[in-house]
């Protein structure tokens, strides 16, 4: 007979509203091949988040753990540091 397993957990962070502003800058960057992500921390505390930035293919992690209400301000904040580095108009 099966054995009924428990239903795995899944996790997402808090929401972030985007301005026209912010969409602009994060369509720039993808549109350069810059994309910054966010995963999950499964090795720490339940509410923590990693972040990686993928650059021409090449991918960083961020050495730092994030929080729920955090990351996605964080995610931004990498979007915009790459828009301010590298869009020279």
């Amino acid at each position: 007979m099966w054995k009924k397993f428990k239903k795995a957990q899944g996790r997402s962070p808090v929401p972030r509203s985007w301005s026209d502003n912010d969409m602009k800058i994060v369509g720039w960057c993808l549109s350069n091949n810059i994309s910054v992500s966010r995963g999950v921390d499964w090795k720490n505390d339940q509410n923590r988040w990693l972040i990686d930035i993928k650059i021409n293919n090449r991918i960083h992690t961020d050495p730092n753990t994030y929080k729920d209400e955090e990351v996605a301000d964080k995610v931004y904040e990498y979007y915009k540091y790459y828009y301010d580095k590298y869009n020279k108009q």
